[in-house]
């Protein structure tokens, strides 16, 4: 099976490029934006080579694997609503999860172990295990226009060795990268189009809330060589991480490494 876009994104413009083989998607994508491209234009590659996700770390990508990107356009969208393009594009990812893999059968490890959740602020797990990984990047264009890309990198058929992580195969899920880059497409121009530019993002937000990982748990946060510990109560409105300390004060995170339950007391 060869990678197509969904109907929906078809009808509304998007246009996709394939590739044997890439470095980065992301690098790709930003490429063709300083070239005139304004989106939506996926690129998609069979292997990508440095592959990266935030703060410079590198992502693996496996055979099988999807390791794609979008150049979404963002021409009005205000400059405090683009980080938010990374909540839209996670909430269609998780529904295109969704939609892909349908019901797994019983294996008896429990619902939870078969549940896909959303881990502030760019991953999805699986059974409390990283599935994927989404790398939002934006940059200010010659003439100032704006680009914004967002990668996305899942693991379906192989999780890397030697990390807390898990794969679609491994879990019982049949379903292979094309597939997925189908609905996750039209999950994304479903999303995008009720986010509209940021006028809806207390929607988007709800949505969010209600597929993330951890909400009411103790949670410890690594971000600028500080670990703050709590309770994760919310995102706000400007999708930062909202804490509820010991002390009883609330703390705002705009970016960091996040554990949850008896990794939180570890880390």
């Amino acid at each position: 099976m060869s990678y197509r876009l969904g109907p929906s994104a078809r009808a509304e413009g998007h246009r996709l490029h394939v590739h044997d083989t890439l470095g980065s998607t992301n690098t790709e994508a930003m490429a063709r934006a300083r070239a005139g491209e304004t989106g939506p234009l996926w690129v998609v590659t069979h292997r990508q080579e440095t592959g990266r996700g935030r703060r410079g770390n590198s992502w693996a990508s496996l055979p099988g694997n999807l390791a794609a990107s979008v150049l979404w356009p963002v021409a009005g969208v205000a400059p405090d609503h683009l980080a938010e393009l990374g909540f839209v594009a996670g909430l269609a990812l998780i529904e295109a999860l969704e939609a892909a893999c349908g019901t797994l059968p019983d294996t008896g490890s429990g619902a939870g172990a078969r549940s896909f959740r959303l881990k502030w602020p760019n991953d999805v797990l699986l059974g409390g295990a990283k599935l994927a990984g989404l790398l939002l990047e934006a940059e200010t264009l010659p003439g100032g226009r704006r680009a914004a890309v967002i990668g996305f990198g899942v693991n379906v058929a192989a999780a890397p060795d030697g990390l807390e992580a898990a794969s679609l195969a491994a879990a019982g899920y049949a379903r292979d990268a094309e597939a997925l880059l189908e609905h996750l497409s039209d999950r994304m121009a479903a999303r995008a189009r009720a986010w509209d530019r940021g006028r809806n993002f207390a929607d988007l937000r709800a949505a969010w809330l209600a597929r993330a990982a951890g909400l009411g748990s103790e949670i410890a946060v690594h971000s600028g060589g500080h670990t703050l510990r709590g309770v994760f109560e919310t995102i706000d409105e400007g999708g930062r991480l909202v804490i509820l300390a010991p002390d009883g004060n609330r703390h705002t995170v705009t970016a960091g490494e996040v554990h949850f339950g008896s990794a939180a007391t570890a880390a």
